[in-house]
């Protein structure tokens, strides 16, 4: 338990000392979702299926491609597969589903 709290209060100064390139980081990984959401647009249709289909690819590609560039470099240097790529690929999904949702806007409702 000790380890737990000293752990996390060594990552929350790291975290708060390194703010500004975590933001950059975070803006890289918004822009890279958009693209590749804009991108697809061009190959779904623009109903509700075609727009879920559409942010689910764009939302899983990402992290997954995030996870295959140490995986495949890992793979160069050992020959044999990285071990922790799922756990990359779910820190990568987590950290981009919590900016699309921050980002996430609906029309204003209208007042009654």
């Amino acid at each position: 338990m000790l380890k737990h709290i000293i752990g996390i209060i060594l990552l929350s100064i790291i975290v708060i000392l390194a703010m500004p390139q975590a933001k950059m980081v975070m803006e890289a990984l918004i822009s890279a979702h958009h693209w590749v959401n804009q991108l697809l647009g061009d190959v779904f249709s623009g109903g509700q299926a075609g727009h879920l289909l559409r942010s689910l690819i764009a939302l899983l590609s990402i992290p997954i491609i995030a996870g295959l560039i140490p995986a495949i470099l890992y793979w160069f240097a050992k020959r044999s597969w990285f071990p922790y790529f799922m756990e990359i690929v779910w820190v990568v999904w987590l950290l981009q589903a919590a900016v699309v949702v921050m980002q996430y806007s609906t029309a204003p409702a209208a007042v009654l």
